[in-house]
């Protein structure tokens, strides 16, 4: 489909305006992914990131695109030198197993791999030579500790990603600040090493012995692998401010030109009311969910809604997704054995739909509706290209991906401690006076067998 009005359309947090999609070399999109901190499991934030990402380069390549996507490894970083301290084992051992672990969860997500997934510690050269040009550009200064920081004061366009200005930011920090600082909003590019311990991670430069600042990381892995400016850098939300604001002011400080042309940032989980974080302790792992639910389920959750809004995980709420994926397998059950000569033709009404919703800025949400259209379609007239194309739709967002006997037949029932939490959402939705999410619960657990009664020592249940 080449019309101009069906042309892909991001929304650009840099711009915060919907645009057309023009990559910088026709046919060919580079891209780059902040990743993991490799010093523990991967949690739902994760997820989200993780799948909204591998969403965006599924479609990019469906659209024809050769897609170069990078999503780098944190391998040296505070939180990591914190976390292997405490368990009394080196750096090395902690991030290559969590890294496998990392890798692990991506395979049972179904995520297809990124072209380079660098580990930061192997760019150390690269981080060093932008600190080098940022000093020779005045924008970097060496402080009494020894520590190299960014003048963000210098960099004029600071705030234009996150839209804050430096006079709300500096009137935002705290009192007591670090001396070394010439301003509080000042950043580290590279930590001065405090200690002769040979065993501590550390890195020789013309700058004395330390290790890299967590933003100049990003900076140094994306300009080696992609070049710059690339076409799209992407990120949770929680990284807009600082990290990709340092590192635009880093990047383009440095080498004189745009780090990329589209930003793009998915939404965050939220437990209950609360956004997930490990601050709050309220965070669950990728593994943690993997337990109970195949990973095409929690796919299918986060794809109900936009990639840029904030989504609400509850026990509940994954358990309706769930639910409706199976309908969509059921579709697909009649019709073991599909044809590999079946192309998608953008021209069928529904394809088209799809197609417009995936390229209004991956409206993932309107796309299902597409599919639940055509899923109404095959039960009243049971073609095989119908559910040909169904399947094949959602295959272009890593959906209807597994055997459909093999998916329905995989973790069918509800466990009991599935039961039981949502049994306490439903406490909690009642406790809020939010009636209409409690008795959703309710009906949501009737329609799965389960009978529920309200007693004066509680809520007991029972299978129908």
């Amino acid at each position: 489909m080449n019309d101009s009005q069906e042309r892909l359309k991001i929304f650009n947090s840099y711009s915060k305006t919907l645009e057309t999609f023009q990559p910088i070399e026709p046919e060919k999109v580079r891209m780059y992914v902040c990743g993991m901190t490799v010093y523990d499991f991967c949690h739902l934030g994760h997820a989200r990131s993780l799948l909204a990402f591998d969403m965006v380069h599924r479609w990019l390549k469906c659209l024809g695109y050769e897609v170069q996507f990078v999503r780098n490894i944190t391998d040296i970083d505070d939180k990591i030198i914190q976390k292997a301290g405490a368990l009394g084992i080196g750096i090395g051992q902690l991030t290559t197993e969590m890294t496998r672990a990392m890798q692990e969860d991506c395979q049972a997500l179904g995520l297809l791999p990124p072209s380079a997934e660098p580990r930061a510690t192997e760019y150390i050269p690269d981080m060093l030579s932008l600190i080098d040009a940022l000093y020779q550009h005045e924008l970097a200064y060496q402080s009494p500790s020894g520590d190299i920081h960014f003048a963000v004061r210098q960099f004029k366009s600071y705030g234009k990603l996150s839209g804050k200005n430096l006079a709300e930011l500096r009137a935002g920090e705290r009192v007591g600040l670090d001396s070394n600082k010439r301003d509080p909003l000042d950043f580290v590019l590279w930590k001065s090493s405090k200690e002769a311990d040979p065993n501590e991670a550390r890195w020789s430069s013309s700058y004395g012995w330390g290790r890299p600042g967590w933003h100049i990381e990003c900076s140094a892995m994306s300009h080696r692998l992609l070049g710059t400016p690339f076409d799209i850098h992407g990120g949770g939300a929680d990284l807009q401010f600082p990290h990709h604001e340092n590192e635009i002011a880093q990047t383009e400080g440095a080498l004189g030109h745009r780090l990329a042309h589209y930003w793009m940032h998915n939404g965050f989980v939220n437990m209950g009311d609360e956004k997930m974080s490990k601050s709050l302790g309220n965070t669950l792992t990728i593994r943690d969910i993997l337990e109970e639910y195949h990973g095409e389920v929690l796919r299918f959750f986060f794809a109900r809604a936009h990639y840029r809004s904030n989504i609400q995980y509850t026990t509940h709420n994954l358990i309706q997704a769930k639910s409706s994926l199976r309908k969509l397998y059921q579709g697909l059950r009649p019709f073991p054995s599909f044809s590999t000569d079946f192309k998608l033709d953008w021209h069928n009404p529904y394809a088209k739909r799809f197609y417009q919703a995936m390229n209004q800025d991956f409206s993932t949400p309107d796309a299902i509706v597409v599919l639940f259209e055509l899923l109404g379609l095959i039960h009243k007239q049971a073609e095989p290209y119908l559910a040909y194309l169904m399947k094949e739709l959602a295959n272009t967002i890593g959906l209807l991906q597994v055997n459909p006997e093999e998916f329905l037949t995989q973790g069918s029932g509800i466990s009991e401690s599935q039961i039981q939490k949502m049994i306490e959402e439903r406490a909690r939705a009642r406790q809020m006076k939010n009636y209409l999410e409690a008795d959703a619960i309710r009906q949501s657990l009737i329609e799965l067998g389960i009978e529920i009664s309200d007693t004066a020592k509680g809520t007991v249940w029972s299978t129908q």
